[in-house]
């Protein structure tokens, strides 16, 4: 045994060896934390876990980098740089990427929810961390910072600068999702035809950007906490709480505290596909579904559009629902907690 054992020596010290050059043999990536390495993806999409009480196979969603290359950039004539399917990726070299340099005037002016500009000298973010009460940490981990910019890390965009973002990075937003089940006169739930199962509604808003349809969310204040952005969001947009009286004011809050208060769910948490989003500033979000199983609660609550909502109204949730961002996929995992209809041909769904 002992003759053998400069034998097991060398064959320990072979295999440290081919590990090692295989090791090193791989590309250089950056680990995300909590998620699953952009390298591993094909083509333009990336995957994001959504709520932790979701835990199959179906939790996994693979998002696209499709509305983020849309042209012309919302609210200008800008046209980004176009951006092939398989150049989307950072981990795929691209020496000739040259990305257009944009920023919307009204950022430039320096409004109080806005960064400087990178090269401002009193301006000293600290990335990938809590910068006193702005939130510049990712949900998504850790993201690079090359030449002391904000690196998108879904991919290129076409674009750099900010565009109407304010914050060099993650920009943090709120989406609260209201649902109740469809009725008929008499109080009855009514149930889809083919499926045989619920239909449920949610409230929705016709943003007054874009002419989309939408979750009536919005972007989390320095220091603010998410649920009060939700809640805040949703008196503004549906049922325009800045043009109320005072004693209107302390009415509403009364009643969407009772709705906010109740039992609720996190649908999803992380990045957003959004036309806003470029190389350097992307939209980041937390959905959340607040249920009223009686519709007790909302029926008391006179839906009213306001702030950034041209309309507000309870739609009928489907698979034919065609929606801003990635918000339809936040309402098709609403039905798959709630078993409500969402489509006639079924597909897989998820369960806790």
């Amino acid at each position: 045994v002992a003759a053998l054992m400069p034998l097991v020596g060398l064959a320990r010290a072979i295999a440290v060896f081919s590990v090692t050059v295989a090791l090193a043999a791989q590309p250089a990536r950056c680990v995300l934390p909590r998620r699953s390495p952009l390298s591993s993806l094909s083509a333009n999409c990336w995957s994001h876990l959504h709520p932790v009480n979701m835990l199959n196979s179906c939790s996994v969603k693979k998002f696209c980098h499709s509305k983020a290359l849309t042209s012309p950039y919302p609210g200008s004539h800008v046209e980004r740089s176009q951006v092939p399917a398989d150049k989307v990726r950072w981990l795929v070299e691209w020496k000739d990427y040259n990305p257009v340099e944009y920023t919307a005037r009204s950022v430039l002016a320096g409004p109080l929810w806005a960064d400087p500009q990178i090269n401002d000298k009193s301006f000293s973010p600290k990335f990938n961390e809590r910068d006193g009460e702005v939130e510049r940490k990712s949900l998504n981990g850790l993201y690079v910072v090359e030449n002391g910019r904000p690196r998108n890390p879904a991919g290129r965009t076409g674009l750099t600068g900010r565009g109407l973002l304010g914050r060099w990075g993650p920009n943090h937003a709120a989406d609260p999702v209201v649902t109740r089940w469809k009725r008929d006169e008499s109080g009855n739930k009514i149930a889809h035809p083919v499926t045989g199962k619920n239909i449920l509604q949610f409230v929705a808003i016709k943003r007054r950007d874009c002419g989309e349809w939408a979750i009536p969310g919005g972007m989390v204040d320095p220091g603010e906490k998410i649920s009060a952005t939700l809640k805040r969001e949703f008196g503004e947009e549906a049922l325009n709480s800045l043009q109320k009286s005072p004693e209107e004011k302390a009415e509403l809050e009364k009643q969407l505290q009772q709705l906010f208060s109740q039992e609720h769910f996190v649908v999803y948490r992380g990045y957003v596909d959004d036309p806003r989003n470029t190389d350097n500033a992307w939209i980041e979000t937390e959905a959340v579904n607040y249920h009223d199983e009686t519709g007790e609660t909302m029926d008391n609550l006179p839906l009213e559009a306001g702030d950034d909502a041209g309309v507000v109204k309870w739609v009928d949730i489907s698979e034919e629902l065609k929606l801003y961002a990635n918000h339809s996929y936040f309402i098709k995992l609403v039905t798959e907690k709630l078993g409500a209809h969402w489509g006639e041909n079924p597909g897989p769904e998820c369960h806790e």
